[in-house]
């Protein structure tokens, strides 16, 4: 069912602190979770009607058949109605989306900005009627809610990492689509297809739904009452959280995670990416009666995203603006040589809000480490991009310090990547990436000439990327403008706060804390993303309640917050990284 070197999310919550990074960080609910399908088929025995909707991934005939047999154990006579059967023919829906497809390209398309119902012929719906004479009618499937019929509402959740798990072993397929296709294909059809309209049909129903349920473990499910589960929701964004990251390989790849993070399976090839904090792929683990429970992110959003971002929600609305991963090349290798988009090209080629303007923090380092970043001055582009398509075509190796300047790289650095700017982390970097949150745009130009873990080499884009770069980012502007030079604002006994500047292009500010003993910060109705990047643990109280946060763990103070007091234990120093969105950007 799932394509995979890491495990699934635990049934139950851990009570040991083992004083370093933890993989499942949860939420104590204080509210019920249940689990199995004998709970579930408890919970609706007694209803008539079940519309049981959810996300795209979820394996509906397994479920369908363990709720089944539940509910039999119950002497219940069920009648379940398939709304899959009520899909337009795939060729129709292929037309629909094909100008958010873009053809074979591996990687790119544009977001499809309709709605879950136009993937249904509307007439099909409307013949879908619960029999009477049955114990329960279930009306069950993606999309299930879009019949109008009224009844207990059911949402079952996937979390993103493990759609794609399953994509990968061809357990599922696209909306709408009756046949697996290459992961890349079936990657670019949820992220620019899928995902944005399923979105919308969530938020929409956040307010109806009355169970919600976790179906990772299929074997196993989680759920929670709907009102508790709102509940929740509220809490979550009022007071300091993480995120659940989740981690994958890749051909740059290297150690560092493995041995800072021992929980993570020590098999794996290598770790490139730590998603800490990309909202549209994380999710919000909630704990109750000790059991645990996953949500997506943008359930936050939906649910009060002024408390959640306050100040910045005007502008971002239910996009989450800043995102927090880490890119490990600690005895890897380089990073592709690299470019993101201007906004304008982002808008108009791939329908994103905003684009992926970039910095890498230096949270790690080996000697000799290195960042590319900026061209040589004199830069001729014609003669660039000569040299790109040669090495393209005839897997020529290309001079890389001939065109793009390479920079030491030390602890605490902070590398400024505004868009359109050439870049690249060379090995043996552990980069926290402080970034806007559009995280699949990058155009690679050179890639060392390697092959990608599947053998296959990676997609170059070197017509988008010679559509975006800013050749005048060279020289001595790069020293000047691209490499951050911390600024002191406020000292005081025991500790001070650095600004840590970043481009007029980066919507986002980032600071630096360090202390010892406590520091006493307000969000000022800014939604506050954190990371300890010295230090082994730190305490957070605030007026909701306190924390506790390790080394190289993300987590967000929402704005609702107010101030939050950090302390450090033993007494140790602490060094804290704090994002924001800039008020002028707000």
């Amino acid at each position: 069912m799932r394509k995979t070197s890491q495990e699934l999310l635990p049934l139950t919550a851990s009570t040991i602190d083992t004083g370093i990074y933890g993989l499942y960080p949860s939420f104590q609910s204080g509210k019920n979770i249940g689990k199995g399908f004998d709970s579930l088929a408890a919970e609706i025995a007694t209803e008539k009607i079940v519309i049981l909707d959810g996300y795209g991934g979820v394996l509906w005939e397994p479920f369908r058949t363990q709720l089944q047999a539940a509910l039999s154990r119950k002497n219940k006579r069920v009648f379940w109605y398939d709304v899959s059967t009520c899909l337009k023919p795939v060729n129709e829906i292929l037309a629909m989306i094909a100008g958010s497809l873009n053809g074979e390209d591996p990687v790119f398309g544009k977001r499809y900005t309709g709605n879950l119902v136009d993937f249904f012929d509307e007439k099909k719906l409307q013949l879908i009627t619960p029999d009477p004479s049955a114990d329960i009618c279930i009306i069950y499937g993606t999309g299930a809610a879009l019949t109008g019929i009224k009844g207990k509402l059911l949402y079952a959740e996937v979390p993103k990492n493990e759609i794609q798990y399953r994509m990968r072993a061809g357990s599922i397929t696209n909306l709408g689509a009756d046949a697996v296709a290459e992961p890349s294909q079936m990657y670019k059809r949820f992220y620019f297809v899928d995902w944005p309209v399923l979105n919308k049909h969530k938020a929409q129903l956040l307010s109806q739904i009355n169970c919600i349920i976790d179906e990772q473990r299929i074997a196993e499910i989680t759920w929670m009452e709907g009102d508790a589960f709102r509940s929740t929701l509220h809490q979550i964004v009022q007071q300091p959280f993480r995120a659940r990251p989740w981690f994958e390989a890749g051909v740059w790849g290297g150690d560092w995670m493995k041995k800072h993070i021992p929980q993570l399976n020590q098999d794996e090839i290598n770790y490139a990416w730590s998603f800490e904090l990309i909202t549209p792929e994380n999710g919000i683990v909630i704990e109750g009666a000790n059991n645990l429970l996953e949500v997506s992110f943008d359930f936050l959003l939906y649910k009060d995203n002024k408390k959640l971002l306050g100040k910045a929600a005007q502008r971002f609305g239910t996009e989450f603006p800043i995102r927090f991963d880490f890119l490990d090349t600690f005895n890897g290798g380089n990073l592709s040589v690299q470019c993101h988009p201007r906004p304008a090209y982002a808008k108009e080629h791939f329908g994103e809000n905003f684009t992926q303007d970039e910095t890498y923090y230096i949270l790690d380092c080996a000697p000799g480490a290195a960042v590319y970043l900026g061209f040589q001055d004199p830069i001729d582009p014609a003669a660039f991009q000569t040299a790109l398509i040669e090495s393209q075509e005839n897997g020529i190796e290309m001079d890389v310090e001939k065109y793009v300047q390479k920079f030491p790289a030390h602890k605490h650095d902070l590398f400024l990547i505004p868009n359109g700017t050439i870049h690249a982390s060379g090995k043996n970097n552990l980069v926290l990436e402080i970034s806007s949150t559009p995280y699949i745009f990058t155009f690679k130009k050179y890639d060392w000439l390697r092959p990608g873990l599947n053998g296959q080499p990676r997609p170059i884009n070197i017509e988008h990327a010679m559509n975006n770069l800013y050749f005048d980012r060279k020289g001595d502007y790069v020293t000047k403008k691209l490499i951050s030079h911390p600024v002191t604002e406020e000292e005081w006994p025991g500790g001070r706060r650095l600004q840590l500047p970043t481009h007029e292009e980066h919507f986002y500010s980032v600071h630096r804390y360090e202390f010892t003993g406590s520091v006493l910060i307000n969000t000022n109705d800014q939604c506050h993303i954190c990371m300890l990047v010295e230090g082994k643990s730190v305490t957070v109280k605030a007026k909701t309640g306190t924390s506790h946060f390790h080394f190289a763990e993300t987590f967000v103070i929402p704005a609702a917050t107010g101030a939050y007091e950090v302390i450090t234990n033993n007494n140790e120093k602490a060094f804290l990284v704090v994002a924001q969105v800039k008020a002028e950007h707000c």
